[in-house]
C-alpha cells in the first residue's frame, strides 16, 4: 500500500486536532467504515457514501468520490493498495483502500500502529467479498427492502465461550441482524470463496455447533443466529450442503448455504 503524500503535519497532537476539525461527517464515515471492514474498494465507497440522488448523475458522484478519496490518501487517513481489482480498465473504481496511520489516530483506535503490506490475492478476494455484502445490505436498506439493525465485522462479531479445552473464540466473518417486515433475522456470515477444503469448512461448522450447545448466545439474545455460508456458485453450494448433512454431529437447521447471487434474498428470509 502507499500514501500519496510525505506530509508530516498531522503527527503532533495539535496537528491531529486540527485535522479532526477539518473532517466532514462523510469523511469520518468513510474512514470509519474502512477501519471496520479492513479493505474496501472505491466502488463500494462510492455506492455507500456518494448516493446518486445527491449528485446530478453517476459521473458527478464518481468524480466527487475520487476527489474525497485522493484527499484522504494525501492526509494519510487512508492508504491505497498497489493491486487493483477488475484491472486497469476499471479505472479509479478498481482501487482498494485500507486504514492509514493518521486515520487510526484520528479515530482514536487503540492498539499498535497499523503498518500495511500488500495483502495476498486470496485475502483480498475474501475481504472484499465481505465488504461487498455490507454494501449490498446497506443499499437494500436504503431502498426500503430491509432494515440493518446490527452489522458487525471482525473482530466485533467474535464470540468467546468455554469448552473442554478452555476458552474458545468463534470468528465469524460478519454478524448481521436484519429487519424484514415484522421479523428479525439474525445471521452469522461465513464467506467461502472455494479456497478451503470441505473438511476445513465442516470443522468450522462444528465450532458453531459447540457454541450453540454452550447456550451462551441464546441466554444473551434469546435465539441462536443461523449460520449462512455464502459461496460463489451452485456447484459449491451443493457440495457444502451435502457435507453438512452428512456430518451427524451437526444440527442441520443451524446452517444455510447460498450463493453470492442469491445472498440478499436468503438473508431477507427467502429460500437459499
Amino acid at each position: 500500500m502507499r500514501g500519496d503524500s510525505t506530509s508530516r503535519r498531522y503527527t503532533s497532537a495539535r496537528g491531529l486536532d486540527q485535522l479532526r476539525g477539518e473532517l466532514t461527517r462523510r469523511d469520518l464515515a468513510i474512514v470509519g467504515q474502512v477501519a471496520e471492514l479492513r479493505l474496501v474498494a472505491a466502488s463500494h465507497i462510492r455506492a455507500v457514501h456518494f448516493c446518486l440522488r445527491e449528485h446530478d448523475n453517476e459521473l458527478a458522484a464518481t468524480r466527487a468520490c475520487q476527489r474525497v478519496l485522493a484527499r484522504l490518501v494525501r492526509e494519510r487517513l487512508l492508504v491505497r493498495l498497489e493491486r487493483r481489482v477488475g484491472g486497469v480498465r476499471a479505472g479509479s473504481a478498481s482501487y482498494v483502500y485500507g486504514l492509514g496511520q493518521v486515520g487510526q489516530r484520528a479515530l482514536g483506535l487503540e492498539g499498535p500502529r497499523r503498518r500495511y503490506h500488500e495483502p495476498t490475492l486470496r485475502f483480498l478476494d475474501h475481504t472484499l467479498a465481505i465488504s461487498q455484502l455490507v454494501v449490498d445490505v446497506t443499499t437494500a436498506s436504503r431502498e426500503g427492502v430491509l432494515d440493518v439493525l446490527t452489522c458487525q465485522a471482525e473482530p466485533r462479531c467474535y464470540r468467546e465461550f468455554s469448552g473442554m479445552g478452555g476458552r474458545i473464540v468463534l470468528r465469524p466473518d460478519c454478524f448481521l441482524a436484519l429487519g424484514v417486515g415484522e421479523y428479525e433475522h439474525r445471521w452469522f456470515i461465513e464467506v467461502d470463496r472455494s479456497s478451503e477444503s470441505l473438511p476445513v469448512v465442516v470443522r468450522k461448522c462444528r465450532l458453531y455447533e459447540h457454541y450453540y450447545q454452550s447456550g451462551k448466545e441464546q441466554a444473551a439474545h434469546g435465539v441462536f443466529p443461523t449460520v449462512c455460508w455464502i459461496v460463489p456458485d451452485e456447484r459449491r453450494a451443493r457440495q457444502l450442503r451435502q457435507a453438512i448433512a452428512s456430518d451427524r454431529r451437526l444440527t442441520d437447521r443451524l446452517f444455510v448455504v447460498t450463493t453470492t447471487e442469491a445472498d440478499l434474498a436468503t438473508l431477507s428470509g427467502g429460500a437459499p
